[in-house]
């Protein structure tokens, strides 16, 4: 079994550029995942996201978490639990209007800090996309465009940890489920592992590295690029020992984008590969992906093409 793929981008803008796209093609083509390093974030800017996040969690979080615990009698779990996770979240909306400001118990540092952290994710997502343009291709800036709807992409930050568990056999911390949206963007933490990802039918560990950024493609690129790219089953394990860290951004359409494949990728399909995917506004897709997250992504492709209403 090939080792999960991690690419290093100090050299993109040198002579090794074509070689760093094809890992990340193949990455994408083959795998849905991969981690970055040298992606231009600050190492010492990550370590403070790190030592901030694990702070507020336990200042604000920890305590609620055990007392969720205790009140669902979830410590001595005889049977597996299939529709909960075990995890500790709040969510940050950035685009297309921050909520930033309406989040409760974050201090004034950690507000300043995870608004310039989603300005770095950003940046980065965009350039991923152009590279994943230019490995597809398609025109610079044409998966930007796709995404952006009437007031452009929406973007947030789902903050999570993964406490210690004590059955780990029983539920895990995040059930497989593909992610919905665009690019996903994670800062997950250097020491406590968890989250794999499934591949030829085995589960794959995520290996936590220190100051990468792990990145991952949602359903709606596999639809744009119509399936040469594909999004991918992932999962997080509890672990009897130490609280996971995971900060994941959520580069996403705008509500009103309208989603199909590029039509320069149909050009030379086979007539069966031109009607893989439906047409549909992502509004739509998010309302039927609610109710079916951890559920196969196949239907919910299905129903945006047996429905008139999403299509467009």
């Amino acid at each position: 079994m090939a080792s999960f793929p991690v690419i290093n981008l100090e050299k993109l803008n040198g002579d090794e550029k074509s070689a760093i796209l094809e890992k990340i093609n193949d990455a994408c083509e083959n795998w849905g995942f991969f981690q970055v390093l040298n992606h231009g974030i600050p190492h010492d800017f990550l370590d403070t996201v790190e030592r901030l996040t694990k702070e507020h969690y336990k200042k604000c979080m920890e305590q609620r978490f055990k007392e969720l615990v205790a009140s669902k009698a979830l410590e001595g779990l005889q049977a597996e639990v299939t529709d909960m996770d075990w995890e500790s979240t709040f969510y940050v909306r950035h685009l297309p209007q921050s909520n930033m400001s309406e989040i409760p118990d974050l201090t004034d540092d950690y507000r300043k800090l995870m608004k310039e952290f989603a300005a770095r994710l950003e940046k980065l997502a965009e350039e991923l996309l152009d590279l994943f343009c230019e490995n597809l291709g398609l025109e610079k800036g044409y998966l930007k465009k796709a995404f952006n709807g009437t007031n452009g992409p929406t973007f947030g930050t789902k903050v999570s940890n993964y406490p210690p568990c004590p059955t780990p056999d029983k539920i895990k911390g995040l059930r497989a489920h593909t992610d919905a949206g665009g690019i996903i963007l994670l800062f997950q933490d250097p020491m406590v592992g968890g989250l794999q990802i499934l591949k030829n039918g085995e589960w794959i560990d995520v290996p936590p590295m220190r100051h990468s950024i792990v990145i991952n493609l949602g359903d709606q690129l596999e639809v744009i690029s119509n399936g040469r790219y594909k999004s991918v089953e992932h999962r997080v394990i509890t672990q009897t020992e130490g609280t996971r860290m995971s900060i994941a951004s959520f580069y996403n359409p705008g509500s009103d984008a309208i989603i199909y494949p590029a039509p320069a990728l149909l050009e030379n399909e086979a007539e069966e590969k031109k009607d893989l995917y439906p047409k549909f506004v992502f509004e739509d897709y998010m309302k039927f992906y609610a109710g079916t997250k951890f559920q196969a992504k196949e239907p919910r492709f299905l129903a945006m093409k047996a429905n008139p209403i999403a299509s467009a």
